[in-house]
């Protein structure tokens, strides 16, 4: 198996499939593929089955994956970014886990599991009232994330905290604990801007943050969306 990724701001990972490769990726991710690629979709090849891809649905991600092989000669399947920003490659071992935000999964290839592993409502002004879901990415493997905007990377030793906008939470290492916090103080809830929730990730770890964020896009683009459109977002 063979990968790059071509682009920049708005990046796609190109991947070339010998026979007997497969790569996972989320229903609805693919771009576009060769001939030679035949593609399976199933709730199957995610932990937990039917269960665990209700879950998934339920906490705003797809219900299904599909898995991608060549059949009989070399084939390439490619996934295009959404969003502005960057695909970042994301090895994955045994006892090495990753918390990702729920857009972020973008595919994977070896014995790699993604599950739901936090899911919290915080209220319309952070998500639209969708709450806030991260996924739990383990197993053995290679997988593929994508990031919104510029990264930001922190290592934080044992104990450092840093606290977070939730939308800006690309993903971090499963070594640093995680928690929503209440912005306090009635100055801040009424007139702060902020929202009312900051997420606190405490070390030790590695976190990725994300300059772009869906709310922040979602009201640059409201003043240019047709008046029923703004409307309906209302």
């Amino acid at each position: 198996m063979d990968t790059r990724i071509i682009g920049t701001v708005m990046p796609v990972l190109e991947v070339t499939l010998d026979p007997g490769d497969r790569v996972v990726a989320e229903a609805g991710q693919l771009s576009w593929m060769s001939e030679s690629v035949r593609l399976r979709t199933s709730s199957r090849v995610m932990p937990g089955g039917v269960f665990g891809a209700v879950k998934r649905s339920f906490a705003g991600a797809g219900w299904f994956m599909t898995e991608y092989s060549a059949d009989g000669q070399p084939g390439t399947v490619a996934f295009a970014a959404k969003l502005p920003g960057r695909i970042v490659p994301v090895p994955v071992q045994p006892g090495v886990e990753y918390l990702v935000h729920r857009h972020g999964f973008l595919c994977a290839a070896g014995d790699v599991r993604v599950a739901l592993s936090f899911q919290r409502r915080l209220g319309a002004g952070i998500f639209g009232g969708a709450g806030f879901t991260l996924q739990r990415v383990g197993g053995a493997g290679q997988a593929w994330v994508e990031l919104s905007g510029e990264i930001v990377q922190y290592d934080l030793a044992p104990g450092q905290t840093l606290r977070v906008h939730p939308g800006h939470i690309g993903m971090f290492d499963a070594t640093v604990d995680f928690d929503i916090t209440l912005l306090r103080g009635i100055r801040n809830i009424l007139f702060g801007g902020d929202g009312l929730f900051l997420a606190a990730l405490t070390g030790p770890g590695r976190v990725w943050l994300q300059s772009l964020t869906m709310s922040n896009l979602a009201h640059a683009i409201t003043p240019y969306l047709p008046l029923q459109e703004r409307n309906d977002r209302q």
